[in-house]
């Protein structure tokens, strides 16, 4: 697997409380067709801590069956329980997938010698490549770049998706070790790319995969012009795309382009409210996407 380009985190439909498997396949469809270098299934924008395990492994069935071969496919299995991330990892690995993203325990704030000893357990379990997913909005923990770095020697863990909102931590990271950097941050990529990072887990890739891949492909290979003229169009997109938690406004936005049925996530989450819709309709009818 190479880990390099753009990754889309995709959004888990549902229609009438349960996963929506055709708007899934008609979402993939679209992410391929648009050339994206690889699909997440069940990351953080797909809301696996509202899935139940039979759900995610649905998904990732779905994602890996309608993608048959085409691209990478990622399957996030990391929970905050080491033993849980261990045995959902296990079964994972073995279903076909490319590798594996697993976040950072949440609720639990491990230190830095927890936090190494947990992917070292997950990643000495996995028979499929091991990624890191740093993002402490959603885990109430920053990992270090030193600890980063040192869980990058184990020979099961093939780079970082870090969403710590930091451009430097590219360099910081490039300094001590050698793994593969990819940005959890949309509005961030461009920069971390110049900076020596390989590529982006996107969330705004669900609603503009051509133009995401294209941007991070032109920012590959130094054509620094044309990717920022792709930035500064993109960037209203992936401001608003925020405005509410994520991903009640990018699943919006699919159903208003006609790409999922529903826009409707699991609750605790609800739909975006009427005044965050107008503002995201706004941003989308300037960009043509509705």
């Amino acid at each position: 697997m190479v880990l390099k380009g753009t990754v889309t985190a995709l959004v888990t439909p549902f229609k009438n409380g349960l996963v929506d498997h055709e708007s899934l396949r008609k979402l993939v469809e679209f992410q391929i067709s648009s050339g994206v270098q690889g699909l997440l299934a069940c990351g953080c924008t797909g809301e696996p801590a509202t899935l139940s395990e039979r759900e995610k492994l649905d998904v990732i069935h779905t994602v890996l069956e309608t993608a048959g071969g085409r691209v990478s496919v990622i399957a996030g299995t990391g929970t905050n329980a080491t033993a849980s991330t261990v045995s959902f990892t296990e079964t994972v690995s073995s279903s076909g997938v490319d590798a594996v993203l697993v976040i950072t325990p949440y609720y639990n704030k491990p230190t830095a010698q927890g936090q190494l000893a947990h992917y070292t357990a997950v990643a000495d379990a996995s028979s499929k490549p091991v990624i890191i997913y740093n993002v402490p909005g959603r885990t109430g923990t920053n990992m270090t770049v030193e600890t980063i770095a040192r869980l990058g020697e184990h020979p099961n863990i093939a780079g970082v998706k870090d969403a710590a909102g930091s451009i430097q931590r590219v360099t910081q990271l490039r300094a001590l070790s050698s793994m593969v950097y990819m940005s959890g941050d949309d509005h961030l990529s461009l920069s971390q790319v110049f900076m020596g990072g390989s590529g982006v887990v996107s969330v705004a890739s669900n609603v503009v995969p051509f133009q995401m891949s294209s941007m991070i492909q032109l920012g590959l290979t130094d054509d620094v012009n044309k990717a920022r003229d792709y930035h500064d169009s993109l960037y209203p997109l992936f401001k608003v795309l925020f405005v509410e938690t994520n991903p009640s406004p990018v699943k919006k936005a699919l159903q208003l382009m006609g790409i999922i049925a529903s826009d409707m996530p699991r609750e605790p989450l609800v739909p975006m409210r009427e005044e965050s819709t107008h503002i995201l309709k706004g941003v989308l009818e300037a960009m043509e996407l509705v």
